[in-house]
């Protein structure tokens, strides 16, 4: 099983995730995580540095490059093992983050993305058993950023302007793409157990 939680940065995307692995884990089964574009693959992560971490003001279409360079790496050389074993992968973010952020935040053109990344990776990454987006309003998400008590990294630090078309592309992409949209300002367990009805459900 391969599931995906999407939303913009201080949604609460990792911590779900989290709870997820621990929950298939429970009962028994392989589970990995996956926070794209970082992971456990030291590739990956200086690809992330590039990206997020170290102040380089790159080209959209760079980003747009590397992040799908560093997604490569993480599927291939963990998430389809794992797959192909029986086991759920449980991905804090895919494609659908260049498609919000570099697509309608940088104006890479949408098509050329989701060519790109169609090209270089697998039609089971295209089409998870499950899609999520958590969504909560600018200030929540201000407000969960600062209380993180970390530096910001290059797109958090981006001004309004940017976040507000990150915020409006969300809901385009989860109609686009049949995910499930959740508000997640309430509680981390009222929001893990929706998340837990739907899988169950599903």
């Amino acid at each position: 099983m391969y599931i995906v939680i999407e939303g913009q940065d201080g949604t609460g995307k990792s911590t779900q995730a989290k709870l997820l692995v621990d929950y298939f884990e429970k009962r028994g089964l392989e589970v990995v995580m996956l926070e794209e574009p970082d992971g456990d693959l030291p590739q990956a992560h200086d690809l992330h540095d590039m990206i997020l971490a170290r102040g380089y003001d790159l080209a959209p279409l760079t980003n747009v490059l590397l992040f799908t360079a560093a997604r490569v790496e993480l599927w291939q050389k963990i998430a389809e093992p794992v797959l192909r074993r029986g086991g759920v992968v449980i991905s804090a973010r895919n494609y659908w983050s260049t498609l919000a952020y570099q697509g309608y935040g940088e104006g890479v053109s949408r098509n050329k993305i989701i060519r790109l990344t169609k090209d270089l990776l697998p039609e089971k990454y295209f089409t998870p058993d499950l899609g999520f987006i958590l969504t909560v309003s600018d200030e929540e998400r201000l407000k969960r950023q600062k209380s993180r008590g970390k530096s910001q990294e290059t797109f958090e630090a981006k001004p309004n302007e940017f976040q507000q078309k990150v915020n409006a592309a969300y809901p385009k992409i989860a109609k686009e793409f049949n995910l499930h949209p959740l508000d997640a300002s309430g509680t981390i367990e009222e929001i893990f157990a929706e998340i837990l009805k739907i899988i169950e459900n599903s």
